[in-house]
């Protein structure tokens, strides 16, 4: 497993230097061949760098830029936008350009009312400068000489010699709304990715497209596993057949080793009363996250017939399932024996999103979480923590992903900050020492990362990367010192004395949304055998062979496997097309000659014809292969 050196943090840094001098060099190229241009903000981002412009009607000079609008998908026509992503060819010769120069970049700090002077005909550095102001923060510019001038604190290299030459892409334009407000006007966005060499660069390119093939929405289209539609409602997932089946194949598997692992499933509502929520504490910290109260004092038909209501009541849909187990932990009073409890439950949240942050499977509104709780003494936290740990390394190889390239972060407390924590110094202390220790000899290279601790405890993040080298948040391990507080969690201790319990959240895939759209990417479609929806797909070669892949179909059946058949008039040709487009693992080719010698005629993904077994040997051969990578 990864873990950042020092010399990997000075080569980012380098990198981000190059990357925001980048985007000053955009800016100055837009402004070049549109000087009426009004410049918003050009950051450093993952991978690149982007810089927001509004382009006026007659802001672009007569040098031979197209002026087409706007136009792809999702990128809004921002008034008088004479920009298009075939525009970006030439904006990058004319960065390249300057980067020939070997221009400096100089910082100088400056007062307000030369800021206002330079920037005089820019009205969003302006409105920058002011707040910089009202704040009593230093002002800086970064001075390119006569090439550009712009608001910026930094950093940014010294010289454009030390950017690469060919090391960087223009890549995309998109609409973005002035500091994130839809009150605010909406300016065009110029995406770029830049890197330390060409090769860099090109490697990146490659998993960009990739990325573009296994991109998730789409091959939940093409194979028919998911969607989401507007009436019913944005962010919330329509399973289709197939996609449900992988669902459940997943949840099947989840259940049956958590039960292995010693876990007790429980199930709890998908709504809550208010006085829950406010004893949890959400009422009050996590409402810009949850959906406003549902009134259960009248029906719909009394409400909208105004009738008043006699009672109310007002219930929310559950961001999170943790209050109700602590309540079924305090439905009986506990006695020290008992311990460790662990209860376990796939159960749906609803959590607000803002709509244009909703993306796939990955950013919904309604989410299953793999959620569990594991209440516990003190001196049983050490060999708990081990398990999960253990635990969630057997699901990650089970499913595929290598565990030696997975990221850990220990997130711990800022201990400057005395307000924003829950529990004590003595309870943080504590817990942040077992969890560096568990890690450790656990033989887990985890990073430390001050201040990303939740306000009520410390915990270990688990990310995993795809085939891409991208990384996916999926499993925690955290604890808890604000539920047990609030719901005052007691138990019986072996003195006879009441004793808080400790409380562990913990969540292995996070959230089955996510996880199986990381699977799709993962595997391109491509599922393991175990994993995929359907497993076989029986083609025959005529309708007279129609009832000799039935019967195979249904021996199949019998031993649990996940077939179908194509009874379709398409020729055999089309048939094999079309079914390995749906990248099923297995397809059976039967005619006039399987049917005689009693056998099936075999092509496997990824290999071609293997060619004709038994039904026998077939069975023999899935048999082998139909399990986890556990």
């Amino acid at each position: 497993m990864s873990k950042q050196t020092n010399s990997e943090e000075l080569k980012q840094a380098s990198i981000d230097k190059a990357r925001h001098s980048l985007a000053h060099l955009l800016a100055a190229a837009v402004l070049k061949k549109y000087p009426k241009t009004k410049l918003g903000i050009g950051p450093t981002i993952e991978n690149g760098f982007y810089y927001d412009f509004l382009f006026s009607a007659d802001s672009a000079d007569k040098s031979g830029l197209r002026g087409q609008k706007i136009s792809q998908r999702g990128q809004p026509k921002s008034a008088g936008s004479a920009i298009g992503e075939l525009d970006l060819p030439m904006l990058e010769k004319e960065m390249r350009s300057f980067i020939n120069k070997r221009i400096d970049f100089k910082s100088e700090k400056i007062t307000p009312l030369k800021a206002k002077k330079i920037f005089s005909n820019q009205k969003f550095k302006l409105e920058l400068i002011k707040e910089l102001q009202k704040e009593k923060a230093p002002i800086h510019i970064y001075d390119t000489g006569d090439i550009f001038t712009d608001l910026c604190k930094g950093p940014h290299v010294k010289n454009t010699k030390e950017i690469g030459f060919d090391s960087f892409k223009l890549t995309h334009i998109a609409g973005a709304y002035w500091k994130g407000s839809e009150k605010n006007p909406m300016l065009t966005r110029i995406y770029g990715i830049a890197f330390d060499s060409k090769k860099e660069l090109k490697d990146y390119l490659h998993l960009l497209e990739e990325a573009k093939k296994r991109d998730h929405r789409k091959l939940g289209k093409e194979l028919d596993l998911f969607h989401i539609d507007e009436k019913v409602g944005l962010g919330l997932p329509l399973w289709h057949p197939k996609g449900a089946i992988l669902w459940r194949i997943i949840e099947a598997f989840w259940y049956k080793e958590h039960l292995k692992n010693g876990y007790d499933l429980v199930r709890s509502p998908h709504i809550g009363h208010r006085n829950l929520w406010e004893t949890s504490g959400h009422w009050g910290f996590y409402s810009s996250s949850m959906y406003p109260p549902l009134e259960a004092g009248q029906t719909l038909e009394e409400k909208k017939n105004k009738k008043k209501a006699e009672t109310s009541e007002e219930y929310l849909l559950k961001p999170m399932n943790c209050p109700f187990h602590i309540q079924i932990y305090k439905n009986t009073p506990k006695s020290y024996r008992e311990f460790p409890f662990r209860w376990a439950e796939c159960g749906t949240v609803y959590r607000f999103e803002k709509k244009g942050e909703l993306s796939g499977l990955t950013r919904v509104r309604g989410f299953t979480q793999d959620d569990a709780h594991i209440i516990c003494r003190q001196d049983q936290l050490e060999d708990e923590l081990k398990k999960v740990i253990d635990f969630i390394l057997f699901m990650f190889k089970s499913f595929g992903f290598d565990i030696n390239s997975i990221n850990v972060y220990l997130s711990l407390r800022d201990p400057k900050d005395k307000v924003k924590y829950a529990g004590n110094d003595k309870g943080w202390i504590f817990t942040e020492k077992i969890l560096r220790k568990v890690a450790k000899e656990k033989k887990l290279e985890f990073k430390e990362e001050i201040g990303e601790a939740a306000f009520y405890g410390p915990k270990l993040d688990f990310k995993i990367k795809d085939v891409l080298g991208r990384e996916w948040q999926c499993s925690t391990l955290q604890f808890d010192f604000n539920l047990p507080k609030r719901f005052d969690m007691t138990f019986i201790n072996n003195k006879g004395e009441n004793e808080r319990p400790y409380v562990l959240h913990r969540a292995l895939f996070g959230s089955f949304e996510r996880f199986i759209g990381l699977l799709i990417e993962h595997y391109e479609g491509k599922f393991p055998l175990w994993l995929s929806p359907t497993q076989i797909m029986i083609l025959p070669i005529s309708e007279n062979i129609n009832d000799y892949a039935q019967s195979i179909q249904k021996q199949l059946f019998e031993k649990e496997y996940r077939v179908e058949i194509d009874l379709s008039n398409n020729t055999i040709g089309k048939k094999i097309r079309e079914a390995e487009m749906k990248k099923y693992p297995y397809i059976l080719i039967v005619g006039e000659k399987e049917e005689k010698n009693k056998t099936v005629n075999i092509r496997q993904r990824g290999i071609g014809t293997i060619g004709e077994m038994s039904t026998k040997e077939l069975i023999e051969k899935l048999d082998s292969e139909n399990k986890p990578n556990n």
